[in-house]
This record gives structure tokens, sequence and C-alpha cells, in this order.
């Protein structure tokens, strides 16, 4: 099996090239209205920063949006437009960034964004909600560790959406990506949401685009079969695109996260 090409999104999605300068133009465009705080500190490191976007009154609650790229690619900025959709519903929405490998392993990057998490449920009161997209689907996954979280933040977590997350990390051991994320056994055990036994006790959704590679697909499945939780494959969407429900307050996947 050709373990490289069944990872690869962009070769398999016409106009690929398209998706990145889009994503970044419609999420600057978004933060020159939006209402919030941008590079807000959870740690001290350049990357250890996210943004706060507000909703007109006071907020619902606060989901975060966690990005993908393969925990080597991206940061915050490229996907500020996404909180759209939870903005309208009233509900706050920070997006943080984090170092990439192979700066950090990926047990470092988990660190990070529950570090994240805690630091933007101190600005925003109510219940938390997280959802992520691919790498960041992983790392929305790994936040319903026990003990991972402070235990307000853990108490306040209501909804976690995965969306096309990587679950499972062992087949990416077989890819090149893995000269950058240097997972080993070890971590794959550690860091893999399908082997975590003692979770949280809170509602989770899979998201998955129906045309996506049936290596993340198979990913979807597997995690709803280990936590016994729903799977939602949207028909029609691939892994670029799959996110854009995010930025429409009436989308299925807003509802999932927020009600």
């Amino acid at each position: 099996m050709d373990w490289d090409d069944a990872y690869a999104n962009a070769a398999h999605i016409s106009g690929a090239e398209s998706y990145p300068p889009r994503w970044e133009a419609d999420a600057s465009a978004f933060r020159a209205q939006a209402h919030g705080r941008l590079g807000l500190a959870y740690g001290t490191g350049a990357r250890e920063r996210f943004d706060l976007f507000l909703p007109a009154s006071e907020a619902a609650g606060l989901v975060v949006f966690i990005h993908g790229g393969y925990w080597m690619k991206f940061d915050h900025s490229y996907w500020s437009h996404l909180a759209t959709g939870p903005l309208a519903r009233g509900w706050a929405v920070a997006m943080p960034s984090y170092d990439l490998c192979p700066d950090l392993r990926i047990s470092g990057i988990t660190a990070q964004i529950a570090r994240a998490i805690e630091a933007a449920a101190n600005e925003v009161t109510g219940p938390i909600a997280v959802t992520g997209h691919s790498a960041g689907g992983h790392l929305s996954a790994r936040m319903l560790e026990r003990g991972l979280l402070s235990d307000d933040a853990a108490a306040r977590l209501r909804k976690v959406v995965p969306i096309s997350p990587l679950s499972d990390l062992r087949p990416l051991m077989r890819t090149s990506m893995n000269d950058t994320l240097h997972i080993d056994a070890a971590e794959a055990q550690q860091e893999s949401p399908v082997f975590m036994t003692d979770r949280l006790n809170v509602p989770v959704t899979v998201w998955v685009g129906g045309d996506e590679r049936p290596a993340f697909l198979d990913q979807a499945n597997w995690l709803g079969e280990a936590w016994g939780c729903d799977v939602h494959i949207k028909p029609g969407r691939h892994h670029f695109d799959v996110i854009d429900a995010l930025a429409d307050k009436q989308s299925r996947l807003v509802d999932a996260l927020v009600v």
C-alpha cells in the first residue's frame, strides 16, 4: 500500500492549490470587521497565541477551533472566518496556534492546546465546546483525556466535534511525513484517541466528508467504533471544504457544536 498517497489530500482534490490563499483572504477580511482580541498569549512562545472573537452580546459559551495541517503547517490566522457560524449563535470563538513539528512533538502540541483552552476559558464564562480539523480533529479528541484539562475547564466542557480527525497515528508512521513528525510506537499509543480509555463523559460527534480519502473515512469510523459515538458523514464534501459549514450559522455542523 502507498501510505503517502493514502494520506495525500491535495493530490485528490481539484484546485487544491487555491484553498490556502482563499482561506487566508477570507480570514483576513473577517478579522477586519470582527469584534474581539487578537494575539492573546497562553504561553511564552511566539506561536503560543490565540485570537478570541466575541459576539455582540454576552457570550452563551466558548467554542475553541483547532486548525489542521498534519501538525506541520498553518497557524490560527488562516481560519478566522470559520468563527462566523458559532458567533452568529451567540458563542465566543477562540482560535489558537501551536508550535509545529519537528520543533515540538505531537505530545507537546497536545499539552499546548490544553493550556490554550484553559487560557481562553479564563476570558469567557459558560460552557465550552471544542472542535478541530484533521490534525486539529486529533487534538480536539485528545482534550477528553481525563486530567489533561484543568478541573474548571473539564467541568465546563459540553461537546467535542472532531472534524476529519486523525484518530490512530500508527499508519502515519509508515508515511514520509514521519521524517518530520517522528512518531514512534510509544507516542502513537499515547497520542492516538482510539486508545484513550479514561475519558471525560462528554458527548462527541465525529464529522467527516463523504468524498474524503478512504483513509480519513477509516480514521473517523475507527474513532466512532472505539468510543461508541456518532459519526456524521457529510455527502459531497472533501477534506478541504468539509469545514466550510462552520461559517454557516444554520448548518448541521454548527448545530452539533453549540446545541
